[in-house]
Formats: C-alpha cells, structure tokens, sequence
C-alpha cells in the first residue's frame, strides 16, 4: 500500500517555497506602485499647473475644473506673474522675492543657532553626570508633547514688549527667537547618536589635558557628520514651512515683511486674496519645495544615517 501523505521532495519544496515568495513580491510591489501613483498625481498636478498658460478671453487662469488635466500649452507665465505682481490685483507689486529672502535669511539663521543649542544640550545629556540630569530628561520629554503653538499668546506678548513686532527687522529677528528658543528640548535623536560614541576617546582626551567644549568640538563633532546634518535639515525645514508662528507675529499689514507661507496665503485667502491668482499661488509653492528637495537629494545619505544611528540607544 501507498501512503496517502506523500511527503513532497526537497525540490518540489524549495519550488513551492520560491513561487510563494514571487507571488508576494509582485503583490507587494503592485501595491507600491499603486501608492507612488496616488501620491504623484497630486504633484504631477501642481507642476502642470504652474507650467500652464490658458486663459480664457476675461484673462481668467483655466485650471483643472474648467480645463483638462495635462494643459493645452505650457509656459513661465504664471512665474512672471509671481515675480512681477498682476495688474488689477491687489497682488500688484510681486512680493514673493521679498517673501522668499525672508524666509531664506530665518531659516538660515535658525539653522545655525537650533543646530548649535541642540548638539550642545544633546552633548551635555548624553556625556556630562550631574545631579538634575535624570528629572531634566523627564521634562524636556514631558514638554515635547505638547504643540508649540501653546506658549503663542504669551510669546507674542514678550515680544511686544520688547518692541520685536513692528519693525521690519525686528519682526525678523522675533521669528529666529522664537524658531530657536526650544531647540534645545529637541536633543533626543542627537543624544541616542552621542550615546554610541565611545567613552574611552573622551577619557583619553581629558587625560591629554582637553576640556569639555574641546572634547565636543575635536573628537565627538568630526565623528558626527550625519547626526549634523540631520539637526540641521530638520532645524531649516521648521521655519521654512511654519505657517502658525509667522502668521501670529507678522500679521498682514505690511506685505513685505511677510514670509513665504503666510505671504501665498494672503494671495489666496488674505489681504491680497483674488480668485484669479491660483495660477501664481501654484507656481509659488512649487518654488517653495526647491530648496527642501534639492537639499534632502544631496544630503539623503547623512540624513538617513543621522535619524537611524540617533535610535539606537535612547
């Protein structure tokens, strides 16, 4: 007699096993394929909408709900406009390099200082010993709960006092403090990088004779290239893309005073608001998105590396 049970051959096993995991890679990548598709149509759409020239015969901008998605011509109209301002619009004057200069300059100059603050505390917990170490780590972790926008009203108050919030460089200035004053509680991922490092280089330093900001800034700062360039990607991207803290502090009054985000909202919805500036509003976002893609293309590697190694320990 046969056994019923025949127990199949290796080959015929290894067979079965390689189709199931080629079936499910398809499946697999079928799915991504449909994601990426989703999540490009939106920006496939912007771009061809900045890139659109059809107007109708009022000089009215034909967008998507009157016109079909991929446009009958192309052209840098919509980008003229940006820059120079559309007559018989209260966007007349073409604000967005002004709005776009702004911006750069908070950006950078929170950059600098976030970056600093952050590797600095992030140093300080992950090496130093000191006796309010423990209960600052649960507060600084307590606090990083709770939405910045919180602490606005009373932000803006200390700024008004101190007259920040009605000069063109003062306003400026008011948004790098207020962009910089709490990147010091955003230390964990740089601390988790730090913690990895050895102790035994540090000791062998401070036998040497070095000191603390010397141990900082010649050993664990060459060896931390990507947690740097992480906590400064992350402490650009803030302020760059802010909406709440510059629309609180700049207001609209003065046009040029205002930043990116909060100057193309005023042109869609604020005081320079008109029905047929979606054109330049498309075409203004997708410069925005310039500087943050070119940056994260060239400095992918060191971004990956920084979030993943900073996760290691916590």
């Amino acid at each position: 007699m046969t056994n019923s049970n025949v127990v199949q051959s290796p080959k015929k096993k290894s067979a079965s096993i390689k189709g199931a995991k080629i079936r499910g890679t398809i499946i697999l990548h079928t799915i991504l394929v449909i994601l990426a598709v989703i999540w490009l149509f939106p920006i496939l759409w912007m771009v061809l909408t900045a890139f659109r020239a059809e107007y109708n015969d009022a000089g009215v901008f034909v967008g998507l709900v009157n016109g079909s998605y991929f446009p009958k011509s192309y052209g840098f109209d919509n980008f003229v406009r940006l820059f120079q301002g559309v007559s018989g619009t209260k966007y007349s004057n073409g604000y967005f390099l002004q709005w776009f200069s702004n911006t750069l300059i908070i950006a950078i100059f929170t950059c600098i200082l976030s970056t600093i603050l952050n590797l600095s505390v992030a140093y300080i917990m992950s090496k130093m010993r000191f006796k309010l170490r423990k209960p600052f780590l649960n507060i600084a972790m307590i606090l990083g709960l709770f939405p910045g926008f919180m602490s606005i009203i009373a932000i803006y108050n200390i700024l008004k006092i101190f007259g920040l919030l009605n000069s063109y460089p003062g306003s400026l200035t008011a948004l790098i403090l207020c962009y910089s004053g709490g990147a010091g509680l955003g230390f964990y991922v740089a601390k988790g990088f730090f913690d990895v490092v050895p102790n035994s280089l540090l000791e062998s330093a401070k036998l040497d004779g070095a000191t603390n900001l010397q141990s900082f800034t010649r050993i664990v700062l060459p060896l931390s290239k990507p947690i740097i360039v992480y906590t400064a990607l992350t402490s650009f991207l803030g302020p760059w893309t802010d909406f709440v803290f510059a629309r609180a502090i700049l207001g609209e009054q003065n046009p040029e005073r205002l930043t990116v985000s909060v100057g193309l909202y005023s042109m869609m919805y604020g005081e320079q608001s008109d029905a047929n500036l979606f054109s330049t509003f498309v075409a203004g976002c997708l410069l925005v998105s310039v500087p943050i893609v070119t940056l994260f293309l060239f400095l992918q590697k060191y971004y990956v590396e920084g979030i993943t190694a900073g996760a290691v320990k916590g």
